[in-house]
């Protein structure tokens, strides 16, 4: 059984006031043409499938297209979630329609998908309320996944009821899997964690989230769920929500990020995107293979003591999307600005770095303009506070705002 992992697509996203859509739809193209060439029996999204809950018409109109491609008329299953920046609803509204094209789509924890038969051969066996068992044309094996969209403190509360609110997220995820597990997850079939959350090794190095990503904040202050948390008898877990593609563990199977498609903030600049091809078969430890993305432009963040210099790199390199920091004794004049917006269209923002004491009146500019948001203001905070440090509850606040739309 060949299945195809992707997570994190954020169709209608920009990077500051520059359109990805152009980019999205070449990356969209080529992941439906991975899937072609593989010949894949399945394709997993580990949420985020829009940026926002409220995306465009364009980038609905993007993912209805790409969904309907990768099914092949019922041919192959896709299996898609709810991302902490979908809106739930408006991720499960096409179900009835999209069903009978081979698309499931579930935006809730205690989402559950109706039973129902295709002519392809694609068929749900059973299914409860955050499960789901699939037969597959061309299968004799059944995929069974465990399905768990972004779960925000409303939602368990509206799920599992008032009295499992208080407790951390990670026991009420825990609990509810394992029972999924010992009642559907035997050896006889290929048994699939999707999810969207944040999941590390306990006693792990912490993964940073993207410093414009919406963190995750969940239930009892539970942010971390621990890859012992997870049921060991999965085959797989297809997670979402970090942009970086990575595996937490391998073993006793590997719990996986597939990343996203495009790089999304300057934080991602140089990394490879890709998506996860994996095999299957009873009896036997998944193998899986990153595929990587060519589509899509690649991010830089570059530095330059004279605006000449700036000048000729730019030139060398149109295709990038360009953060540049002009390190200057004097202010940056406006001739220069429109004179370097003019050669290339993919600067983002232009930094100016100012080492002239004397135009600053005196105050310290020795700051490093190429750290992440957080950094930087845990530094002005610290400047205006005598030392003292933000709290963890002040800086989740801050990346959330920050996270935000302008």
């Amino acid at each position: 059984m060949k299945i195809l992992h992707t997570a994190d697509w954020h169709l209608g996203k920009r990077l500051d006031h520059y359109s990805r859509l152009a980019e999205q739809r070449l990356v969209m193209a080529e992941i439906c043409e991975i899937a072609e060439r593989e010949r894949v029996d399945a394709v997993i999204i580990a949420g985020d499938l829009y940026d926002h809950i409220n995306p465009s018409i364009e980038a609905i109109e993007l993912l209805y297209k790409t969904l309907k491609r990768l099914a092949a008329d019922g041919k192959r299953a896709v299996i898609g979630i709810a991302g902490n920046h979908d809106s739930p609803d408006r991720i499960e509204a096409p179900d009835p329609l999209a069903r009978e094209c081979g698309i499931l789509l579930t935006g809730y924890p205690h989402s559950q998908v109706p039973e129902f038969a295709l002519d392809s051969g694609l068929k749900v066996l059973r299914s409860a309320a955050g499960f789901l068992e699939l037969q597959l044309p061309q299968q004799s094996t059944p995929l069974r996944l465990i399905l768990t969209p972004y779960a925000n403190e409303v939602r368990m509360k509206t799920y599992l009821g008032e009295e499992n609110a208080e407790a951390a997220l990670r026991e009420v995820l825990q609990k509810h899997w394992q029972g999924l597990a010992d009642q559907y997850c035997d050896e006889q079939g290929v048994n699939i964690l999707l999810g969207h959350m944040f999941c590390m090794e306990k006693g792990g190095e912490r993964e940073e989230e993207g410093e414009d990503e919406k963190p995750i904040l969940l239930v009892g202050s539970a942010q971390e769920i621990y890859t012992q948390n997870l049921p060991q008898s999965l085959h797989y877990a297809a997670l979402g929500h970090l942009h970086r593609a990575f595996a937490v563990c391998k073993q006793p199977y590997p719990v996986v990020y597939a990343g996203s498609p495009l790089s999304y903030s300057m934080s991602e600049a140089g990394q490879q995107k890709s998506v996860v091809l994996l095999e299957a078969e009873v009896g036997k430890a998944v193998q899986y293979e990153r595929i990587s993305l060519t589509q899509g432009k690649a991010l830089a963040r570059k530095s330059f003591d004279k605006v000449d210099e700036a000048e000729k790199w730019l030139s060398e390199n149109p295709d990038l999307l360009v953060e540049l920091t002009l390190i200057s004794d004097d202010y940056l004049t406006a001739e220069d600005r429109k004179r370097l917006y003019s050669i290339h269209s993919g600067i983002i923002s232009i930094i100016p770095q100012i080492t002239n004491t004397e135009l600053l009146e005196g105050k310290a500019t020795d700051i490093d303009l190429s750290r992440n948001m957080s950094e930087l203001f845990t530094d002005y905070f610290q400047s205006k506070n005598a030392g003292q440090s933000p709290d963890e509850k002040l800086m989740d606040l801050f990346k959330e705002v920050l996270a935000e739309d302008e």
